[in-house]
């Protein structure tokens, strides 16, 4: 049988344009002589559709987009994932479902066994799971359908399971010689390394090929990179698709044979593609066409709109600089140089008058006593200056600010931290750097002054960050251990951090909450993003830096 990985970008609820794609991507594997085409979980309506899971006019579009599929493609056997009503049973009245069907014939329907409720999902929040675990014969292959979790209870991988049981066990027990899983499994970094191993070792363990279809694009915070693969009974990669992109790959299950196409070969590669998907599709799929961006001349500012050039045309993506009192020369000459490196336009909004008049109309504020206050001000008449062009133009305002930063509350609500998206709100300053230099590989894009001074805010004389944080080398992999791998303090001071400067940096994540629960939505590059995937109480009384 030869098999077509059809990983598509569907925007959620948009199901004219899902039934348009998955009615081209069919037809190109019927050209390739494909006896199967495979889309991802939930195609048919786009993953994840949240909280419109409740509307029953939204199941009904869903099953109305099935039966026009079902009528439409002829010639090639189908599965999709859809959303399949539940009947006669107490729970949930939907499932998280994959369809087989050719000739307008339903051959097969399945239920997703595993539903995640972890990090980002929350999918017994809508779902029923699915009772059973059977394959079915289709080309003369047994195979075994399962949806994107079910694959991810394997006790040899997974020692602590979440789940009572394995489907993909269960499956090859059942004498299945081919799964098939189909997923919208979200990026972050490493994260197809993972999934790949995950599939070579259930090839190897169970003597089956593994085929495994991934959704791929952005949809709200989520970035989906596709990267769909098989592997042989071997756990030998036989067939892989683009990242970042819509592909189609085939795969031919006599030979062993398919195809091969490019991937990311680096991770500041990867997660550069990610930015530029991730902002692309944000931007487009909210009915946004152009996007303005505040530029300081640091690096933050100048990667995001070096992110924003590439996912929507120079053309574009605005930029504004605006320079205080405090603003080096450099910064003059390195904001004009990067916006004329990308093509963007530009142009200089000087906020010393308006900082002025502040101050004068302000009777608790001056030059004499400058503090906070006086530094926020400033950072909140650049925002306001750029909510001002955004209502007059229609371009959202893209903040800046660098997952570092945001986890200890280095920024200013209602100033630096405007916009409808945070672009780079999961990438750890260092990272930063990585990701901007891998822009610079071809050309100098982003200025090397930019790449090599030292990072400041510049709202007093001679600021720089380190006047108010330890250096970017220590606090990131203490972020990292706090935030990403769960560490208690007392175990991040025994890797060798200094107790004093590790229990500061707790203490600014937890008083931050906060700050971050206002934020704009901030892109998931990392395997623990601040959002909907990390949720913390505002309101609370522990505070762990303290050792209570």
């Amino acid at each position: 049988m030869k098999i077509a990985l059809a990983q598509i970008n569907p925007i959620v609820g948009d199901f004219k344009g899902a039934r348009s794609k998955i009615q081209e991507f069919a037809q190109k594997a019927k050209n390739l002589s494909c006896d199967l085409v495979i889309f991802p979980e939930l195609s048919v309506c786009g993953y994840p559709p949240r909280d419109l899971l409740e509307r029953k006019s939204f199941i009904r579009a869903c099953q109305d987009a099935v039966q026009s599929l079902l009528d439409d493609i002829h010639g090639i056997g189908v599965i999709l994932g859809f959303v399949d009503r539940v009947g006669g049973a107490p729970g949930k009245p939907i499932a998280n479902a994959a369809m087989l069907f050719e000739d307008g014939n339903i051959l097969e329907v399945v239920h997703k066994r595993l539903l995640p409720t972890y990090d980002v999902f929350d999918e017994s929040r809508y779902f029923a799971p699915g009772g059973k675990a059977e394959p079915f014969m289709y080309k003369g292959m047994n195979i075994g359908l399962t949806i994107c979790e079910d694959a991810w209870n394997d006790k040899d991988l997974f020692p602590e399971q979440l789940y009572e049981w394995d489907p993909v066990q269960t499956l090859a027990d059942k004498k299945a010689d081919l799964i098939i899983n189909i997923a919208a499994s979200p990026f972050h970094a490493g994260k197809r390394a993972v999934r790949g191993s995950i599939m070579s070792h259930l090839a190897k363990k169970h003597r089956l090929s593994c085929v495994y279809v991934n959704q791929v694009g952005g949809n709200d915070h989520l970035i989906f990179d596709g990267a769909s693969t098989v592997h042989t009974p071997g756990g030998d990669l036989a067939a892989l698709a683009g990242e970042f992109e819509e592909d189609l790959v085939t795969f031919d299950t006599e030979t062993g044979k398919g195809d091969i196409h490019p991937v990311c070969e680096s991770e500041a590669e990867s997660l550069a593609k990610a930015l530029v998907t991730g902002v692309g599709d944000y931007v487009r799929k909210c009915g946004f066409s152009k996007v303005v961006v505040g530029l300081s001349g640091g690096i933050d500012s100048a990667l995001t709109l070096a992110v924003a050039a590439e996912a929507l045309g120079p053309e574009n993506t605005y930029s504004i600089f605006m320079p205080s009192e405090y603003t080096s020369q450099q910064n003059h000459t390195d904001t004009k140089e990067l916006a004329d490196n990308l093509g963007c336009p530009y142009e200089i909004i000087p906020i010393t008058p308006i900082f002025e008049t502040f101050l004068s109309s302000l009777s608790f504020c001056n030059k004499e006593d400058f503090g906070v206050t006086e530094q926020n001000i400033q950072a909140r008449t650049r925002g306001s200056i750029l909510m001002a062009f955004s209502n007059k133009t229609g371009a959202m305002v893209l903040s800046t600010g660098n997952k570092s930063e945001v986890a200890v509350g280095y920024c200013t609500l209602y100033g630096d931290m405007n916009g409808g998206l945070s672009v780079i709100s999961d990438l750890p300053k260092e990272l930063v750097y990585e990701v901007s230099r891998y822009f610079n590989k071809d050309r100098e894009i982003i200025p090397e002054s930019i790449l090599t001074k030292a990072p400041s805010a510049e709202l007093r004389p001679d600021q720089t960050d380190q006047d108010d944080l330890p250096p970017y080398e220590v606090l990131d992999p203490i972020l990292h251990a706090y935030i990403e791998d769960l560490k208690d303090p007392e175990e991040i001071i025994a890797m060798g951090y200094e107790e004093k400067i590790v229990r500061d940096i707790v203490r600014r994540v937890v008083r931050n909450e906060y700050k971050r629960r206002q934020a704009a939505p901030g892109l998931k590059l990392t395997s623990k993003a601040f959002g909907e995937g990390r949720r913390y109480p505002v309101a609370q009384r522990f505070k762990d830096q303290d050792g209570e």
